[in-house]
């Protein structure tokens, strides 16, 4: 098993401009497919989704709901390999946060 940063990426925002973490489409454990929404991040009116880099379970969450995030920032962790999801079974949409 290896672990793949969810990294927020550049969205073109001005340097003090806020990111806020609106929504994670997935909960801690959850099995996710790459390209999958995994969470929804708030740049003033506009909000931007944040794809799953890879299949994997989400082992960790690093930022959470309303906290400030910055580009670069390792928004959470994806386990792959043994422990990631299986690839014959149908993707999930189990969501939760927090």
């Amino acid at each position: 098993m290896r672990l793949e940063a969810v990294v927020l990426p550049n969205l073109g925002t001005a340097p003090d401009e806020p990111i806020i973490i609106s929504h994670w489409f997935a909960a801690r454990g959850a099995e996710v497919w790459e390209g999958d929404r995994l969470v929804e991040v708030l740049v003033g009116p506009a909000t931007f989704d944040v794809p799953a880099p890879c299949s994997g379970r989400l082992a960790e969450i690093r930022g959470y709901e309303d906290d400030r995030v910055w580009p670069g920032m390792v928004l959470g962790l994806l386990a792959v390999g043994d422990d990631g999801p299986d690839p014959d079974a149908p993707p999930s949409d189990e969501t939760g946060s927090r």
